[in-house]
């Protein structure tokens, strides 16, 4: 089967279904499952992820993201945290020149880390690392070949089904990314990540902006209405 090569662009709005898929209980499965089957079936980003070519309808979060603060420019030093399975550095490749297909113009680099195995991404440069291990910023950096323009992370915790409990873990998973980045990011940085919103991320914004210019508390289009998720996007890294 031939798979689009995505582009990076954002293309909102195209290749939208007019028909609802209606998906029948199953039996042994719960409801729960077959209401999100209903809704992956019927999301145009899911639908948009697979006609385009990328892994995960994620993709059009960091594409949102980076159009409105443009912090994927031709010679970025890109670093995605908790990469799997991949989908912003689809996106993040054309953007920042990792292949040389915009002539005249610097070539960048990504390093993807995440703690399982990748499937490998033309541009851009994976490693099956626990970015929280001893060193791990100092490898990192190796490998990029010194420091970052931008660290960016989609990364989550393993849901509990407790909405605050969650909460919780993706804020400490948040602020153990926003340490990371402050040892691997060069002055004038961007620092970009997940939150959920849920009123524990007063330690972490008061943090960013003591360290940042500006920071920005964002939810992009691509992200369901339903959801609690929100990004941080933090720029002007003050070293």
């Amino acid at each position: 089967m031939m798979v689009k090569k995505p582009t990076g662009k954002n293309t909102s709005g195209r290749g939208q279904r007019d028909l609802t898929v209606k998906v029948k209980t199953a039996r042994g499965r719960k409801l729960s499952s077959t209401r999100w089957l209903q809704r992956q079936l019927n999301d145009p980003y899911v639908l948009r992820a697979r006609k385009e070519g990328y892994r995960g309808r994620a993709a059009f979060k960091i594409m949102e993201l980076d159009d409105k603060y443009r912090f994927l420019v031709p010679g970025a030093r890109v670093v995605d945290l908790g990469c799997a399975p991949g989908g912003w550095i689809q996106v993040a490749v054309p953007r920042i020149n990792a292949l040389l297909e915009k002539s005249g113009k610097k070539q960048g680099r990504i390093i993807g880390v995440d703690l399982q195995e990748v499937e490998p991404i033309a541009g851009a440069e994976i490693h099956q690392l626990d970015f929280l291990d001893q060193g791990a910023d100092e490898k990192v950096k190796a490998w990029l070949g010194g420091k970052a323009d931008v660290v960016m992370s989609d990364m989550a915790a393993s849901s509990s089904g407790h909405k605050q409990t969650d909460h919780l873990r993706i804020i400490t998973l948040c602020e153990a990314a926003a340490e990371f980045a402050f040892d691997v990011l060069d002055e004038g940085g961007t620092f970009v990540a997940k939150v959920l919103a849920g009123g524990a991320e007063g330690t972490l914004q008061q943090r960013l902006k003591q360290r940042f210019e500006k920071v920005a508390n964002v939810k992009p289009p691509a992200s369901r209405a339903d959801s609690s998720e929100k990004f941080v996007v933090a720029t002007g890294f003050r070293g």
